[in-house]
C-alpha cells in the first residue's frame, strides 16, 4: 500500500487566492462539510450555468483553502488519462500520474465535472475510492494508493441531458452524497448578477426577472431555461455600454437556440422587459 502527503506535490496552482464568490441557497453548504468532515464522496446534479463548478470552487477554499484538481470529462477520457502514464524521455520511460491519482497522493478534491460523459469503463475505476476502502489501484504499476485523509471525491453531471447511452450508472450514483442544484430564487439571481456583472440593482434585477419568464418558456421550445451564466454575460455587456436589448440578444437569445419561431418568443419577452 502507497501512502504520500503533500509535500510530494506543489499545489499552488490549484489553490484560489481570493475566495470565489457564491451565495448559498439552502442547505448545500453544510451539507457539503459535513460530508468532507466523514469523507465521503459527494454528487453535484443540476443544469447548465447553476453554479455547480462555482460552488465546488468556494467549497474548497472554505475549508482550507484545499487544492480543487478539476478534470473535464468526455468520451474519449480513459482510466489512463486519469491514473496516468508512462513517458519515454530519451534511453529512460518515467511515470507522470494522472489529476486522480495527484488528489489522490496528496489530499486534494478532485472534481470530475460532466462525469456521464466519461466512458463506462472510466467511471468504474473512482469505485474503490467511493466506500471505506478509499483506494485507488494502479495496475500498471502494480500499486494500491491510499488516499490522503484530506482526499475528497465530487463528481457532477446534468440530469437533463441524460440518455440511454449517457446516463450515470445506478453502481455509481449509489456511492455519493448527492446535492441537487437549480436556479437561484429571483432576489438570490439578481445579487449575483449584479456582483458578477457590476451592473446597477435595478437593471440587475430586470435581468434576474427576464430568467424567470425564459424559464416558463420551456415546454414551448426550449431544453433548458437560460442559465444564470448567460444573464451574467448579458449584464457584463450592458455595464461596458452595450445596448439592454442588443446584450440580451446575443448573450441569451441566440445562446439559446436557432429555431427563429423560439427565438421571436425569447425576443417579445426581453423587448417588455427592457421596453427602451
Amino acid at each position: 500500500m502507497v501512502k504520500s502527503t503533500y509535500q510530494e506535490y506543489a499545489f499552488e496552482e490549484f489553490v484560489a487566492a481570493e475566495e470565489p464568490f457564491y451565495l448559498s441557497v439552502g442547505h448545500e453548504v453544510e451539507v457539503f462539510e459535513a460530508a468532507h468532515a466523514k469523507k465521503l464522496p459527494v454528487l453535484l446534479k443540476g443544469p447548465t450555468g447553476c453554479a455547480r463548478t462555482r460552488f465546488a470552487e468556494y467549497m474548497a477554499h472554505r475549508l482550507g483553502p484545499v487544492p480543487l484538481i478539476t478534470v473535464a470529462c468526455h468520451e474519449d477520457l480513459t482510466a489512463t488519462d486519469l491514473v496516468g502514464r508512462y513517458l519515454l524521455e530519451g534511453q529512460e520511460t518515467r511515470w507522470l500520474d494522472g489529476p486522480l491519482t495527484r488528489a489522490v497522493k496528496a489530499g486534494a478534491i478532485c472534481y470530475l465535472d460532466e462525469i456521464v460523459e466519461a466512458r463506462k469503463d472510466t467511471t468504474v475505476l473512482i469505485h474503490p475510492l467511493t466506500d471505506h476502502r478509499r483506494i485507488l489501484p494502479i495496475e500498471r504499476r502494480g500499486q494500491v494508493v491510499q488516499a490522503h485523509e484530506n482526499f475528497l471525491l465530487v463528481i457532477s453531471y446534468n440530469p437533463g441531458y441524460q440518455t440511454v447511452l449517457k446516463d450515470l450508472k445506478h453502481s455509481t450514483r449509489q456511492r455519493f452524497v448527492a446535492i441537487e442544484f437549480d436556479y437561484p430564487p429571483e432576489d438570490r439571481e439578481r445579487e449575483i448578477i449584479r456582483h458578477e456583472s457590476g451592473l446597477s440593482e435595478e437593471d440587475a434585477g430586470r435581468l434576474a426577472r427576464l430568467g424567470a419568464k425564459v424559464r416558463n418558456l420551456r415546454e414551448h421550445g426550449l431544453q433548458e431555461g437560460v442559465s444564470t451564466r448567460l444573464l451574467i454575460y448579458a449584464g457584463t455587456l450592458m455595464s461596458t455600454g452595450v445596448a439592454p436589448r442588443l446584450a440580451c440578444q446575443v448573450a441569451v437569445v441566440q445562446a439559446l437556440t436557432d429555431d427563429k419561431e423560439v427565438a421571436q418568443s425569447l425576443q417579445e419577452v426581453v423587448d417588455a422587459i427592457f421596453p427602451e
